[in-house]
């Protein structure tokens, strides 16, 4: 019998398009930060990061923890290498997407999801007009940093969708790149993930987000 992705990927891959931003940070006034934000957006191409990842389940009270390494590339390219709990493959051309699951020799495959396409979902495009997106202020106005000393912003989509509904990123000021993302679903159901190692414009070759399925995996459509 057929299983769903180890880690409900499509909706996973939807929330987790937005964790990687690589903001200006340091300025600490909200003008300063989101100016900051969209400057370097226009500067990005593609990007590689480690991430360790923690979704939490609200009403259930279960975490499921997860790390690996992301690959990003403008045209909604990415790359999501998982190595555990178990190992899988989340990966995108910017038209269709695979999720390769080991274990269970499978590959669901289904269109790129929509939000790759949308300015507020391909985050190497989007966040260059983030004001155009997003309603943005610091997480905690009476005190615009974390106890690291990084910024934090607070970020509501204009146009919600079921698993986007709030944004919150912890910014490096030493290199303006987002050390955490916390992301919140319509039920308050979080993604947590922390990014280290973060290589912005690598060269990362196309060919690194093409992908085959092996020889005997079985391959099903893609759940939305």
């Amino acid at each position: 019998m057929m299983r769903r992705p180890m880690l409900g990927a499509y909706g996973l891959v939807s929330l987790a398009l937005l964790a990687l931003l690589p903001p200006a940070a340091g300025a600490q006034e909200l003008d300063q930060v989101v100016s900051g934000l969209e400057a370097t957006y226009g500067k990005i191409n593609d990007l590689r990061a480690d991430f360790t990842q923690v979704a939490t389940n609200r009403s259930l009270g279960q975490d499921i923890k997860a790390e690996g390494t992301v690959y990003l590339k403008r045209g909604g390219k990415m790359r999501w290498e998982y190595k555990s709990p178990s190992p899988q493959q989340i990966v995108s051309d910017g038209t269709s997407l695979w999720v390769y699951t080991p274990e269970l020799n499978q590959v669901n495959k289904g269109s790129a999801p929509k939000a790759l396409a949308g300015p507020a979902g391909s985050f190497l495009a989007g966040l260059g007009r983030v004001r155009d997106e997003f309603t943005v202020r610091f997480l905690n106005p009476a005190n615009k940093v974390d106890a690291a000393g990084r910024p934090v912003l607070d970020l509501t989509p204009k146009n919600p969708t079921p698993l986007l509904t709030r944004l919150a990123l912890a910014v490096d000021p030493k290199d303006f790149v987002v050390r955490q993302a916390v992301l919140y679903d319509q039920f308050q159901n979080t993604v947590t993930m922390t990014f280290t190692k973060v290589a912005i414009n690598p060269g990362l070759a196309d060919t690194l987000f093409a992908f085959v399925p092996p020889a005997g995996a079985a391959v099903v459509p893609l759940e939305p």
